[in-house]
């Protein structure tokens, strides 16, 4: 139990160091032994969390250079708790999925090695720890989309190494800066993050450390005009790298902004909600847009994941409980249902080796399994009641419409875009005669594939109708959160915000 977290965290690594041992024939058995045993232990720290308890827990802090006060420090709450479940889960998920590949050993330890990284950023308490895994991330997925992926795989590769690792860097300037002032305020040097969530900053130098943090999780959310690397990523990606880069590697992005920005900078935070929200909205409306013309399956997907992404961002900066729980939440359910949604677009290329919607037509009836899955899935997308998808959607605009009923508006025309460019995407594939006789005898999908949906299905229904067992213990860290940021806050904007925030009140 007192090793929980770094059991968590290096399990899949050290697996993966043992995995150039195992034969080639038995290394798919063996990467799925693995991740499975790495998800049951992301489920016992679950059961054995305290939901009731705001704080960080399951702490483990060991001094590696005392001097400079960077430390091993873990922990999680209810902010960290669930992402981590969704990395184990939906890495789990992705290996049972995945079909052959050449140099297939490779590709497992390469995830192996990318699961660690996505667990340690979500757990890790010291910022220099943080940033270590937040880096490291960056080389297995450029590994995974450079020496598996189609056509364009290198350039996609490079464009997103580039992109996130310049931001990388600033926000690097952001962290030594960020721990001057606070040697410069108390004597002594520390980069734990709950350290830093005691600082008070003065509100020029938030501004500028909130735009270098800012541009570090914008490029990795990816927010627009940042969002250029993402469709040619996920376009040459193989299934495996756009499943695990839009479940998991896109919340580290918006993790940041609920685990730094916020409780860091609170009136920066404030300060530039307006023009956060104009972006974000921008992001929900324009991709929206660019998603109803693709004609390839996998570039709708992507462009859908980046206007989702724009509602969870304006439930972030709503500020107040029901927007960054919904927010939070939202991070979840489009981590499963876009996750989903590449590994269906997956299945239809391995069959065909192509994923233009011209192509298909009538799938529905040489491939109902598939299709009822697909249905299911894309309702979720779209926000339908009872399912997984309108919970966090529905809280992150309510808490926004507290701040701006105009621009909470604006953003929820994205529920209604993304039904008609899903919509249109089904009808196109699924519905109607068969158009291609390529597609009269496609296989539906085999036993494999089902072990790999079902659960999927599964937590779409059930979450969307109960999200109470999620929602309780991400509700309980948020609250603290804000009533930190208020008691922090130095300007009046931001003391009349969160002064205002329900979440303040019930607790007074």
């Amino acid at each position: 139990m007192d090793s929980l977290l770094t059991l968590l965290v290096f399990f899949p690594a050290v697996a993966a160091v043992f995995g150039f041992l195992v034969d080639s024939k038995s290394i798919k058995a063996y990467g799925i032994t693995i991740v499975v045993i790495e998800f049951f232990i992301s489920l016992f720290l679950w059961m054995s969390f305290d939901a009731t308890n705001p704080g960080f827990q399951f702490i483990e802090n060991v001094p590696i250079i005392q001097d400079f006060g960077i430390n091993y420090f873990l922990g999680v709450d209810g902010i960290a708790l669930f992402l981590v479940v969704l990395s184990t889960f939906m890495t789990m998920i992705a290996v049972i999925g995945l079909g052959p590949h050449k140099n297939f050993k490779n590709l497992i330890i390469s995830i192996l090695f990318l699961e660690m990284t996505m667990v340690g950023v979500f757990v890790s308490l010291d910022v220099i720890l943080f940033y270590i895994f937040w880096e490291l991330s960056l080389i297995p997925m450029l590994y995974i989309v450079g020496a598996w992926g189609a056509e364009r795989r290198i350039y996609a590769a490079i464009k997103f190494f580039l992109y996130t690792f310049a931001g990388s860097l600033i926000m690097l300037v952001g962290i030594l800066y960020m721990a001057f002032l606070y040697h410069e305020a108390t004597g002594v040097w520390s980069f734990s993050i709950p350290d830093w969530h005691s600082l008070v900053v003065p509100f020029d130098l938030q501004l500028w450390l909130f735009g270098a943090f800012f541009l570090g999780f914008a490029i990795k959310v990816p927010m627009f005009p940042f969002h250029t690397w993402l469709p040619y990523a996920h376009g040459q990606a193989p299934t495996v790298g756009s499943v695990i880069l839009a479940a998991i590697l896109l919340k580290m992005g918006t993790y940041g902004f609920v685990r730094f920005s916020l409780p860091m900078f609170p009136d920066a935070s404030v300060y530039f909600i307006t023009p956060i929200a104009i972006l974000s909205i921008i992001m929900v409306i324009y991709t929206a847009m660019i998603a109803y013309v693709q004609e390839d399956m996998k570039q709708v997907v992507a462009y859908s994941s980046i206007s989702h992404m724009g509602i969870i961002i304006i439930g972030t900066f709503a500020m107040n409980a029901e927007g960054i729980v919904g927010a939070i939440f939202l991070m979840l359910s489009h981590g499963i249902v876009s996750g989903a949604l590449f590994m269906l677009v997956g299945v239809i290329y391995d069959r065909r080796h192509t994923k233009m919607m011209s192509e298909f037509g009538g799938l529905a009836s040489s491939m109902p399994r598939f299709a009822t899955v697909y249905g299911i899935m894309l309702m979720a997308s779209v926000g339908l009641p009872l399912t997984i998808g309108f919970v966090g959607e529905f809280l992150a605009l309510l808490g926004f419409y507290a701040i701006s009923p105009i621009m909470t508006a604006l953003a929820g025309t994205g529920i209604i875009l993304g039904a008609v460019y899903m919509l249109r995407l089904y009808k196109k594939s699924f519905f109607g005669e068969i158009t291609n006789e390529k597609n009269r005898n496609l296989p539906d999908l085999n036993a494999r594939e089902i072990t790999a949906f079902v659960p999927l299905v599964l937590l779409v229904v059930y979450l969307g109708v109960y999200p109470k067992p999620v929602l309780d213990p991400i509700d309980t860290s948020v609250k603290n959160m804000i009533i930190q940021m208020h008691d922090k806050s130095i300007t009046k904007d931001a003391k009349n915000l969160l002064e205002s925030a329900n979440s303040i009140k019930e607790h007074k």
